[in-house]
This record gives C-alpha cells, sequence and structure tokens, in this order.
C-alpha cells in the first residue's frame, strides 16, 4: 500500500496529465481521496501546472467533501490565468460560490487571484465591490492586496482611485512603486510617471529592472531625453546594464529621443542581444528617416544569426519610405514572405502605400491597396493614401480616397483638412469651402495638437495657444522675439495676410473664409509655444527636442528652420510620422515627409 508521503512525491515529480492520471488512480484505490494535503496538490496541479487541465481540475474540485480555502484559491487562480474571457468569468463565478456555498473564507492569494480576474474581463463594478469586503475583513493593509488592487483598478481605467489606493497604504514596497508606475505608463500618463521617479527615491525602497523599464518607456514618449540619461547612469551604476530589458529600453528611449548615436553605443555594449534589441535600432533608424542604415543593420541582424520578425520590417519600409528607396522597400516588402514566411499585416501594406506614395507613384499605391487582403474595411491604407495626394496635389485620388472613408463612416476632420489642402493648392477655394462646410454641418472634431518639451528635467506640455502655463507672459515675449528674428532670414507665415486677400478677392462669396484662416494665422501652434521656452530656458547653443502628437504642418516646418538658423540650434522635432532634425535653416527630411 502506498504511503500518503509516497504520493505527495510523486504529485511534487508530476509533469503531464498522463502521469497525474495514474497517480490519481492509486490515491483512490488507497483511499487517499479525502487526505486534505493529497487533494489540494492533486487540484492545484491540474488548475495551475501548465501542463494541467483545467476541465480535471473542476472533477477533482467538485468530489472533494467541504473543500477549503486553498482549494478555491487553486480554482480561481487557475481561471484567472486563462485568455478566455469566460474562463475568467468562471474565476469570479467561483469566489462568489465560495462565499456563499462554504465556511471558507477569502486569504490573500483569493484577492490576487481574483482581482487579476477582474482585471482582464475589465470587472470594475465587482472589483470595488470586492474592495469593499477586503476592507472589512482587513486586508486593505495587506502590501499584496493593495498592489493587485491597484493593477486592477487600473486596468479597468480608474487610475485616480488605483492612486488612492497606493496613497491609502501604510507599507509600500517595491512591487507597490513599480505597479502604480506601470499603471501611468500603461494608460498613457507619462508625465506622472516620470513624477514618481523622486518619490521613490525620497521612500528608499530602491529600483530594480522592472522600475527602470517603465521610467525609459515613459522617457521615450515624451521625450524626456535628459532624465533617459540620467536613469542611464544610475543603471551603470547599480550594474542593472546586464539586464537585457534594460537594455532595450534603454536603445528605445534613446532612438525615441533623437539620440541614435547614443542608442548605438547602448548597443556596442550590451553583452547579450535578442531580436527586440535589433528592432529597436532598426525602427530607430527608419522614423529617422536614415533608411540606408537600417538596410545596413538588417544584413549585420542576418549575418548575427538572429531570425527577424514583422517589426523588423516595419522599421526597414518605414525607414525605405522617409528616405525614398522604393526599390529597397518592394524589395523588403516581397523579402518577408519569400524568404522569412512572415506575412505582411496592416502595418506593412500601409508603409507600402507610404513608400509608393511619397515617391509620386500614387496609382502604384492605389494598386496596392485593391490588392491587399484589407482593401475592402480598412480606412488606414486610404488615410495614407489620401496624405500622399496632399503632398503631390492629386485632386482625382485624393477625392477617391476621400470618398472611401465616407464609406466605410470613418471621415474626420484631419481627412477633410488634407482634402481642403489638396483643393487650395490647385486654386479650387470652391472645393475648401465645401470641406469646411462639412466640417461644420457635420459636427466633425478635430484632434487637439499638442507638443512636449523637457527643460531641466520637467516636461512642459502647450498645445496651441496655451496660456495656461505659469510663465506664459514670458513665452509670448520671447516668441515675438523668436518670430521676428526668424522673420529676417526671411520666414514668412504659411497663410499670410496678402494671399488671404488676394484668396478671399478670388471668391468673394465666401468672406468667411478669409475671417477664418486671419484667426488661424494669428494663432500659434503648440511647438512654436515649446520652441520658445526652450530657446529662452536653455543656454545658447543647446538643442532642442520637441514631441508631438500630429503631423507637423507646413508653416511650423518653415518656422523651425529660420530658428535653428537663426539662434544656432539643433532642433529636433519628433511628430506623429518621423522626426526632423533641424540645423542650419536645413531638415533632415529634405522636406520630403
Amino acid at each position: 500500500m502506498a504511503t500518503s508521503r509516497a504520493i505527495l512525491s510523486l504529485l511534487q515529480g508530476c509533469n503531464s496529465m498522463r502521469k497525474l492520471h495514474k497517480i490519481h488512480a492509486h490515491i483512490l484505490i488507497n483511499g487517499y481521496q479525502d487526505d486534505p494535503c493529497i487533494s489540494e496538490r492533486l487540484l492545484n496541479f491540474c488548475a495551475v501546472s501548465v501542463s494541467g487541465s483545467l476541465q480535471y481540475a473542476q472533477l477533482v474540485f467538485h468530489r472533494i467533501h467541504n473543500p477549503q480555502t486553498p482549494a478555491w484559491n487553486s480554482m480561481i487562480r487557475g481561471f484567472s490565468l486563462s485568455p478566455s474571457p469566460l474562463q475568467l468569468q468562471a474565476a469570479i463565478l467561483y469566489y462568489n460560490q465560495m462565499l456563499s456555498a462554504s465556511d471558507s473564507r477569502p486569504d490573500t492569494f483569493t484577492f490576487s487571484f481574483l482581482l487579476k480576474a477582474c482585471e482582464q474581463v475589465k470587472e470594475e463594478a465587482k472589483c470595488r465591490e470586492v474592495h469593499g469586503f477586503i476592507i472589512r475583513l482587513g486586508y486593505d493593509r495587506d502590501v499584496v492586496v493593495c498592489t493587485n488592487l491597484i493593477r486592477s483598478y487600473a486596468g479597468n481605467g480608474s487610475i485616480d482611485t488605483a492612486h488612492k489606493v497606493f496613497e491609502g497604504m501604510p507599507v509600500r514596497d517595491l512591487v507597490s512603486w513599480n505597479s502604480l508606475i506601470s499603471c501611468y505608463c500603461q494608460a498613457g500618463l507619462h508625465e506622472e510617471a516620470l513624477r514618481m521617479y523622486d518619490e521613490v527615491r525620497i521612500s528608499k525602497v530602491g529600483f530594480d529592472g522592472f522600475t527602470l523599464v517603465s521610467l525609459l518607456s515613459s522617457c521615450a514618449h515624451v521625450g524626456a531625453l535628459h532624465m533617459g540619461a540620467q536613469l542611464h547612469s544610475f543603471a551603470r551604476e547599480k550594474r542593472f546594464l546586464e539586464n537585457i530589458f534594460v537594455g532595450n529600453a534603454l536603445i528605445d528611449m534613446y532612438a525615441k529621443c533623437g539620440s541614435l548615436a547614443s542608442a548605438l553605443s547602448v548597443f556596442n555594449s550590451m553583452p547579450k542581444r535578442d531580436v527586440f534589441t535589433w528592432n529597436s535600432m532598426i525602427v530607430g533608424y527608419g522614423v529617422h528617416g536614415r533608411g540606408n542604415e537600417a538596410l545596413a543593420f538588417f544584413e549585420r541582424m542576418l549575418m548575427a544569426r538572429v531570425q527577424p520578425n514583422s517589426i523588423t520590417f516595419l522599421g526597414l519600409l518605414c525607414g525605405c519610405s522617409h528616405q525614398g528607396l522604393v526599390r529597397e522597400g518592394v524589395r523588403c516588402f516581397h523579402m518577408m514572405s519569400s524568404e522569412f514566411n512572415l506575412e505582411p499585416g496592416i502595418k506593412h501594406y500601409g508603409c507600402m502605400v507610404d513608400l509608393y506614395g511619397r515617391a509620386g507613384k500614387l496609382k502604384e499605391a492605389l494598386q496596392v491597396i485593391r490588392s491587399s487582403p484589407f482593401f475592402q474595411d480598412d480606412l488606414v491604407l486610404w488615410r495614407t493614401l489620401l496624405g500622399s495626394c496632399k503632398i503631390h496635389r492629386n485632386v482625382e485620388i485624393g477625392e477617391m480616397a476621400t470618398g472611401k472613408l465616407v464609406h466605410l463612416g470613418s471621415l474626420c476632420a484631419g481627412d477633410c483638412v488634407l482634402l481642403s489642402g489638396i483643393y487650395a493648392e490647385s486654386k479650387d477655394m470652391l472645393g475648401v469651402a465645401r470641406m469646411r462646410k462639412l466640417i461644420q454641418s457635420e459636427g466633425i472634431k478635430t484632434t487637439p495638437g499638442w507638443s512636449w518639451i523637457e527643460v531641466s528635467n520637467q516636461v512642459h506640455k502647450f498645445v496651441v495657444d496655451d496660456k495656461s502655463h505659469p510663465d506664459s507672459k514670458e513665452i509670448y515675449r520671447k516668441l515675438e522675439e523668436v518670430v521676428h528674428r526668424a522673420s529676417l532670414l526671411g520666414y514668412a507665415k504659411e497663410g499670410s495676410e496678402k494671399s488671404l486677400v488676394e484668396e478671399s478677392e478670388s471668391h468673394p462669396q465666401d468672406y468667411s473664409y478669409y475671417c477664418r484662416e486671419r484667426e488661424n494665422c494669428t494663432s500659434f501652434h503648440s511647438e512654436k509655444l515649446a520652441i520658445a521656452y526652450g530657446v529662452s530656458r536653455t543656454p545658447e547653443g543647446t538643442s532642442l527636442l520637441i514631441v508631438k502628437n500630429l503631423r507637423v504642418c507646413r508653416d511650423c516646418h518653415s518656422f523651425t528652420k529660420f530658428v535653428s538658423k537663426a539662434f544656432d540650434r539643433e532642433i529636433i522635432v519628433r511628430d506623429r510620422v518621423r522626426f526632423h532634425h533641424f540645423r542650419d535653416g536645413h531638415c533632415s527630411c529634405k522636406d520630403y515627409w
């Protein structure tokens, strides 16, 4: 007869359901099915192990007489780890049954697993209900439970509540701090995440790789190069640079903050590299418009016997598009499937449309859309084509792309502005008026534009005609000086008073056009305010990095070129599409964006 110790030993070494079935048979034959230690160990393997079976776990569980908390925890945990929404809901159902049909009570593990399920299935109401029960049972002082509560609220979009839970914790460990920082990052609240940096240092809980990766990710998003460099120094001092995830985050941060030389330095110093390491460099070269370097790095990647993935080719196609390398881009696109068995996705087709469109090959771009598996219903492809029509002033295909967006019910203000610009450059002011009327009649909302700039380790955000900054008066005085000095070198605002008068005289039936455009001409886009602030608050010769959420307009592009020459500064602008490096009156994009 097998002893209970022998059976527990067998369960400890079990690594497959086939073995488990045999062990279960021994348990039944020897009458150990009611032994709590054995039944719970058996259930835990079935419910939690990667080799287990939730279906078999349910059979085992329902044969346990009066299951105790560990058994309930195994079931809740098993279902909370599932990617299936139905099985995640089952975790919540088992918790409800635990409260209503047994004398068992939840513990730290119960709440942790349950809150994970609430986070995954977006059950905020259940999360709040559980929070109340946590308080009643006194678990609101448990650091593990509160940390999972923070994640669950954040996953349900309740960042403020998550922060309140964090503030109410009597004790916070590093995992708690990491969780809140990560929640801010995932919610896109990168300024808030970076503000936590000083608080973590004051708390003296230390840092680990997870802290650094989250903070570096936020630095990358907002263009906080100086803070990113400080984190790099800290990582070097604390010997975190051997962590491949920290290294990859550093490369991504430097590349997105406009410093490819620093990104390359980190890459070259890394003892180990994976596909994400190589991709960070290739994508970095791509968004900076340095397609040739991206292609050269790709060759190095292949020589290092690293298998590329779909992200690799997005970086290559992006670089080819921005540099006008049509032949090389087409070769990369076909190489995906022919040499690496990778199926091009919607983003790859979008890059091909952009590649042909920027090069003026609009018919080829249209053919890519029609031959793609996404032809019928993807608005990104048609929107990309419309942007290319704006560059090359093609009214016919621009109207076709807009018509398709209308058909898909996805027309936005940006699309109308693009087509309006095409009409304006074709001197079709009636077309311009139709677009403006469409925006007004349909109530189409524009996406608010904003710009970030880092000055003295603080990130400042501006919107158009922003008056909210504490130094607003100083910024506008400086902007007047900046505009004046740029004008002395030849800068003239696009849509100037003279051109507006001429256009209004050419179609007097729409005097409101003149009024609206005159208002636009006297406004200041967010990047102009950011540039003025940067010029006023940094030493002469200091490079400025501006991060925008929208594509830079022609006027701001022209303005920044003249400012870079007037003040002898490098100004780097990262817009929604690519990087622009302005120096001595020229831009790295060569006015090709």
